[in-house]
């Protein structure tokens, strides 16, 4: 055992007067590569935070702007159906508020995409926003068009499934502008919601 352990030995201690020796040499290069280390994640870490930060998949691109088509007596937004991505703590009414200028329509999308429960939506999941009538009109001004020609005189006919909104699209290019035509028309209209087909309207310019 003492022949075999002797040349381990020294061995070892030839070793160690070489490390002794180039100890200096050692040190600088531990030391080097330290500081390289450190300057590695340094730089990795300032790399990230001044990275602008990529685009999230669960939003909506092109931007969705609400624009409303009058057909046959129904107001339905143009530019659907779509596609929508959910985002973080976005909720159904959020969105109906979106596409459809009014959180109510939150019930047509939830039937569209068969949700047994509409509360719960997560983020990444994919809805179809159905092209449906607004079951309440925004509030907010918002650009409407219509197929029926213009009202361009100062009076006109109700037909049948003519509405005051309806007239002041035509007629002013703004169904909010409706009040105008009640007013005009007191002698005549009662009751807003109510106008008979034959009536002869006047349409204040």
């Amino acid at each position: 055992m003492i022949i075999i352990l002797m040349p381990m030995e020294q061995t070892l201690k030839q070793w160690l007067k070489r490390i002794k020796l180039h100890e200096s040499s050692i040190s600088m290069i531990l030391g080097f590569a330290v500081v390289l280390v450190i300057g590695i994640l340094v730089y990795n870490y300032f790399a990230r935070v001044n990275k602008p930060e990529e685009q999230s998949s669960t939003e909506v691109a092109p931007e969705y702007k609400l624009e409303i088509v009058e057909e046959e007596g129904k107001m339905i937004p143009q530019g659907l159906p779509v596609e929508h991505v959910v985002s973080t703590k976005e909720h159904l009414w959020g969105i109906s508020e979106k596409y459809y200028g009014n959180g109510y329509n939150w019930i047509d999308i939830a039937k569209e995409n068969n949700l047994t429960n509409p509360s719960i939506i997560i983020s990444g999941q994919k809805l179809i926003i159905p092209r449906v009538e607004l079951r309440f009109l925004p509030k907010s001004k918002t650009t409407i068009t219509t197929n029926l020609e213009p009202i361009t005189s100062d009076s006109y006919t109700v037909v049948k499934g003519d509405s005051l909104w309806k007239i002041a699209v035509r007629a002013y290019q703004d169904g909010y502008a409706w009040p105008k035509i009640y007013q005009a028309n007191q002698s005549i209209i009662r009751n807003p919601g109510l106008i008979e087909p034959g009536w002869v309207l006047s349409i204040p310019r």
